[in-house]
């Protein structure tokens, strides 16, 4: 039975119009504040809420809102954790 060719291997050339890798500068820690900020905002929320539900008929500016009370809350702690996406 006859041998088969032995073909021989070209050395790999990578191509010349490959760009050059860019350097991207690695995201440090989150300043401080923005944590305070971040968890300020979803306890102030929170505490909204509870002196929404125990005080809220005695305070006068709350009575007014009404219904709008909740939002308030519950608007100021989805802020808090929308910051959360962006804290390192």
């Amino acid at each position: 039975m006859p041998k088969s060719k032995v073909r021989k291997k070209t050395a790999y050339t990578p191509p010349t119009n490959s760009r050059t890798p860019v350097k991207v500068r690695a995201a440090g820690p989150s300043h401080p504040l923005y944590k305070g900020v971040m968890f300020g905002l979803m306890l102030l929320g929170l505490a909204w809420l509870v002196v929404n539900y125990l005080a809220g008929d005695k305070i006068s500016f709350m009575t007014e809102l009404g219904a709008w009370n909740f939002a308030i809350g519950f608007a100021l702690m989805i802020t808090g954790l929308l910051m959360t996406m962006r804290w390192r």
